[in-house]
């Protein structure tokens, strides 16, 4: 028995399609599988080629064994799945899609059934201390068969939250930084003391888990990602970093949305420095970028429970809910 043969997933029980991890060779058809699904479903996210590519690169999740791709008689992809773990980490994320004229088959359920078994191996191999193993899955609250799905296999909700928006042609806010503290845009040489920082300012938030060198670099180095719509708030006396904000765009969705936003994909702020101001400042500061830049809208996504209170900040600031996520979380 081979190193692969030990690494290999389960199959998939759906015998109609043909199973097998993900390859390089597959990153056009993989991302246009994504696309014809997101193309009926409308999600507000969806991954695009260039983020597959990304996940082909990956160390801690390399894609053999951790995707497996289904394929019809024809040879095209017809449905997806991938675990994503952190090792020693207390959940592993499930994602996945089905294509649309194969759907109401089975092919979801027998997806689910793969990510469980996928996830109790990752954990079997990750974890010294061995939790009981836990896959979370993120979907809309429109997705009301995904929901059903997840549901009728023990699946059940454990966080909601919020997409907002603040619409940039309405007067934008005036806030001035505290004494001492200085916002500037944010640069490469700032990335690793920003991760920090990071990691520091979400120690307290549900469900994260520190960011490593790997995924951080993800994050930075997004094709999406906006560093000149991007911001870091730096104690003057020390250059220490207070807070941030990272910035995305994504082109295609203004065009299927009919509008442009700045997304902030992080918004942090370290712990000593709660209470003086400095998300208000780096919200105002990104609204002025992003609407300098041309965008419509200026967004986000909170946990509904998030206990810094960000959801009255961002009620206070202009922004309003316009759609709903769930976090679904099985224990196995």
């Amino acid at each position: 028995m081979t190193q692969d043969d030990v690494a290999a997933p389960c199959a998939v029980d759906f015998p109609a399609l043909q199973w097998r991890h993900a390859e390089a060779g597959d990153l056009d058809s993989w991302a246009a599988l994504i696309a014809r699904t997101a193309a009926v479903e409308k999600p507000v996210w969806f991954e695009h080629r260039a983020e597959l590519e990304q996940l082909m690169e990956s160390r801690k999740n390399p894609p053999r064994p951790n995707t497996v791709l289904g394929f019809g008689p024809d040879g095209v992809p017809r449905a997806y799945a991938r675990i994503s773990k952190n090792k020693d980490g207390e959940k592993a994320h499930g994602f996945g899609c089905v294509d649309p004229q194969w759907q109401r088959r089975g092919v979801g359920s027998a997806l689910l059934g793969w990510l469980e078994a996928r996830t109790r191996q990752r954990f079997a191999e990750d974890s010294e201390s061995r939790p009981a193993p836990r896959l979370r899955i993120f979907i809309e609250q429109k997705h009301r068969h995904q929901a059903g799905l997840l549901a009728k296999r023990g699946y059940h909700v454990v966080r909601y939250f919020n997409e907002m928006h603040r619409p940039l042609t309405e007067p934008l806010p005036q806030v001035v930084l505290d004494a001492g503290l200085e916002l500037v845009t944010m640069e490469p040489k700032m990335s690793q003391a920003v991760r920090l920082a990071h990691n520091q300012a979400f120690a307290d938030h549900w469900g994260s888990e520190p960011r490593d060198e790997e995924s951080w670099r993800f994050t930075v180095n997004d094709p999406l990602a906006r560093p000149d719509l991007s911001a870091v708030v730096l104690e003057a006396r020390t250059g220490d970093v207070a807070g941030y904000q990272l910035a995305s765009h994504d082109p295609e969705s203004a065009v299927a949305r009919g509008f442009r936003e700045g997304y902030t994909e992080l918004l942090g702020v370290r712990r000593e420095f709660r209470g003086r101001g400095i998300a208000q400042a780096l919200l105002a500061d990104a609204m002025r970028r992003f609407a300098a830049a041309g965008m419509d809208k200026a967004s986000l996504d909170v946990d509904s429970e998030n206990p810094t209170g960000a959801l009255a900040l961002y009620l206070k600031m202009g922004y309003h809910p316009v759609n709903r996520s769930m976090a679904w979380d099985k224990v196995l």
